[in-house]
C-alpha cells in the first residue's frame, strides 16, 4: 500500500476529529449556558426530556458531551436519574445528525465555511461572534477532512489486500467489536459512523455488515461517560450506566433480530436512500436509534432500578466530615456545568454559615458548651470549603467556559470570601460565649432582648441573599437593600443604648464589650449578605 494513502487517511482523520471537536466546543461555549437552562427546565417529564435530549445533542453534535453533562447534573442534584434516562435516550437519537450531515457530502462548499470561520475568529472582537466563528470553522475543517479521507479511500479500492480483508468481514460479533473498539478509541460514534459511511461509499464494506459495526459504535460511545463517572458520586455512576445499559440492551435486541431481517433491511434502507449507500448507512444509524428508543422507552424505569442493583448503597455510607458535595475530586467535570456546581456548593456553604451563626448566637445566651464546640467544628468545615472552592474557581477560570458563565466567575470569588467572613463572625460570637463561661460574665435581659432585635433582620437578609444568589431570584432585591439600611440604623441605636447602660452602671464593662462587638459583627454580616445577593446580578 502506498505510504501517501496512509498519510492521507491519517491527515483526513485528524482534520475530521479536530473539526468535530472545534465545532462541538464552539457550540457549547456559545450556547452552553442557555442550553443548560433549557435542559434543567424541560426535563421534569421523561418524554419531554427525550425530545430535549434529541435537540440538545443535535445542536452540540456529541452524545458523549451531552451524557457527561447529564451525569454532572445528576452528580450536582439538579436532575434525578429518572429525568436523566429520558435525556440520555434522546441524546442517542440526536447524535445521528452528524452522520446525516456527512451523507450530504458538503465537501465542495467546505472552503466557504473555512474562510467564513477564519474571518469571524480573527477579525471580530465580540466574544460571541468568535465562538460562532469557531463553530463555522470547525464545520469547514470537518468536511475538508472528510474530503481528504474520501480521496484516500478511493485509492484503497485498488489494494487487493485491503479489499480482501474488509470483504472477508462476515462475523457479526467481530463487526460489533470492531465498531466498539474504534468508537472507544476516538470517543465519538459520529466519527466512526462517518468513516463507515465513506468506506461503504467506496465499496470497501457491504451495507449488511455495516449494521453490526453501527451497533458496536453505540456501545463504544458509552466509554466517555463511564470514565467521567468513575470519580463521581453513586448517582453519577448510575447515570452513566443508564447510557451503557440502554445501548447494550438495544444492541442485543438488534443482534437477535438482524439475522432474520438483514436482507429486507438492506433493500429498505437503499430504497429510501435513493440507492446511495452512504446515505443508507446514515439512515440506518438514525432509524436503529429511533427504534431502540421506542422499544426501550417504556422500560426506562426498569433500567434505572437495574443501576441501583449494579451500584448498590447510599452516598451517606461513605460520607466524611469534610468533603465537597458537588465539585472537586468527587465530581464529573464538564465546563458547561462547572459554574452550576460551584453555585450549588456555595449555596451549601452559605446555609452552613447561616446555621452556624444562629448556633453561635444561641450559645452566647445559653452558654451551651456543645453548641460552642460545634460552631468551631463547622467553622473548620467552612474554611475547608473556602479553600477548595477557590482552588476550583481558579481551575475552571483557566478553561474555556460558556460566554455567560465566564462573566460570573469574578462574582463567585467574592461570594466565597463573603460567606467565609460570615463564618468568621459566627466563630467570634462563639469566642464571646466561651469568654462568658470562663470569666462568669453576665448579660442583662435588656441586652439579650436587643441582640434578638438585630438578629431577626440579619436572619431575614441572609435568607433573602442566599435565595437571590442561588436561584437568581430578584424578587427580594429591594427588601435586601431596605433591611440592610434598617440594620445600619438599628446598630447605631443599640450601640447608643449600650453606652447609656454603661454610664448608668446597668452592665459591666466586660459584658458591654461583648455586646458591642457582637452587634458590630452582625451589622457586618448584613453587609456581607448584601454583597452575596448582588455579586452576580446584572447591573
Amino acid at each position: 500500500m502506498d505510504v501517501s494513502i496512509i498519510l492521507g487517511l491519517m491527515g483526513g482523520l485528524g482534520l475530521f476529529l479536530y473539526g468535530m471537536k472545534l465545532m462541538s466546543d464552539g457550540l457549547e461555549k456559545a450556547a452552553g449556558a442557555r442550553l443548560r437552562g433549557i435542559l434543567e427546565f424541560f426535563t421534569k417529564n421523561r418524554l419531554v426530556g427525550t425530545l430535549v435530549g434529541i435537540v440538545f445533542c443535535a445542536i452540540i453534535q456529541s452524545s458523549s458531551a451531552t451524557t457527561v453533562m447529564v451525569v454532572s447534573f445528576v452528580n450536582s442534584g439538579l436532575m434525578t436519574l429518572y429525568q436523566a434516562a429520558g435525556v440520555i435516550m434522546g441524546a442517542n437519537i440526536g447524535t445521528t445528525i452528524t452522520s446525516q450531515l456527512v451523507a450530504f457530502n458538503l465537501s465542495e462548499v467546505a472552503p466557504l465555511f473555512l474562510m467564513a470561520g477564519v474571518i469571524m475568529v480573527m477579525f471580530c472582537d465580540k466574544p460571541m461572534i468568535k465562538k460562532v466563528g469557531e463553530v463555522v470553522l470547525g464545520f469547514g475543517i470537518l468536511f475538508m477532512g472528510l474530503s481528504t479521507m474520501s480521496s484516500s479511500m478511493s485509492s484503497l479500492r485498488e489494494s487487493p489486500l485491503i479489499v480482501n480483508v474488509l470483504g472477508s468481514l462476515r462475523n457479526p460479533l467481530l463487526a460489533v467489536f470492531m465498531g466498539f473498539l474504534i468508537t472507544a478509541i476516538v470517543q465519538s460514534s459520529s466519527v466512526t459512523v462517518s468513516i463507515l459511511l465513506l468506506m461503504a461509499q467506496q465499496g470497501l464494506l457491504g451495507l449488511g455488515i455495516c449494521f453490526y459495526v453501527i451497533l458496536g459504535c453505540n456501545i463504544g460511545a458509552c466509554t466517555s461517560a463511564l470514565l467521567a463517572s468513575l470519580s463521581g458520586k453513586k448517582d453519577a455512576k448510575r447515570a452513566a450506566l443508564i447510557h451503557f445499559l440502554f445501548n447494550v440492551l438495544g444492541t442485543m435486541l438488534m443482534v437477535v433480530l438482524l439475522p432474520f431481517l438483514s436482507g429486507w433491511l438492506e433493500e429498505f434502507f437503499l430504497s429510501i436512500s435513493g440507492g446511495n449507500v452512504g446515505r443508507a448507512v446514515a439512515n440506518t444509524h438514525t432509524i436503529f436509534k429511533v427504534f431502540q428508543v421506542i422499544v426501550l422507552f417504556p422500560f426506562a424505569g426498569f433500567i434505572v432500578k437495574l443501576t441501583y442493583l449494579l451500584v448498590p448503597g447510599n452516598e451517606k455510607d461513605n460520607e466524611k466530615d469534610f468533603e465537597l458535595l458537588y465539585i472537586g475530586s468527587k465530581n464529573v467535570f464538564s465546563p458547561a456545568t462547572a459554574v452550576v456546581e460551584v453555585t450549588k456548593e456555595l449555596e451549601h456553604m452559605g446555609q452552613m454559615a447561616y446555621t452556624n451563626l444562629n448556633r453561635a448566637m444561641n450559645a452566647l445566651i445559653t452558654l451551651d458548651e456543645e453548641d460552642i464546640a460545634e460552631v468551631y467544628r463547622v467553622e473548620e468545615y467552612i474554611n475547608f470549603l473556602n479553600h477548595a472552592i477557590t482552588d476550583y474557581l481558579v481551575k475552571i477560570n483557566q478553561t474555556t467556559l460558556p460566554v455567560e458563565d465566564a462573566k460570573s466567575i469574578g462574582g463567585l470569588f467574592h461570594v466565597v470570601n463573603d460567606i467565609e467572613r460570615i463564618g468568621d463572625h459566627a466563630e467570634n460570637v462563639a469566642d464571646a460565649a466561651k469568654q462568658r463561661i470562663e470569666e462568669n460574665i453576665n448579660i442583662s435581659k435588656v441586652a439579650v432582648h436587643e441582640l434578638g432585635r438585630i438578629m431577626e433582620p440579619v436572619n431575614n437578609i441572609l435568607q433573602y441573599a442566599l435565595d437571590t444568589f442561588s436561584n437568581n431570584n430578584r424578587e427580594h432585591v429591594q427588601e435586601i437593600l431596605d433591611i440592610e439600611d434598617s440594620i445600619d440604623h438599628l446598630e447605631k441605636e443599640l450601640q447608643q443604648s449600650h453606652v447609656d447602660r454603661l454610664t448608668q452602671n446597668q452592665c459591666t464593662p466586660a459584658a458591654g464589650m461583648i455586646f458591642s462587638d457582637v452587634v458590630s459583627g452582625l451589622e457586618r454580616v448584613a453587609d456581607h449578605a448584601t454583597n452575596i445577593a448582588f455579586a452576580i446580578l446584572e447591573e
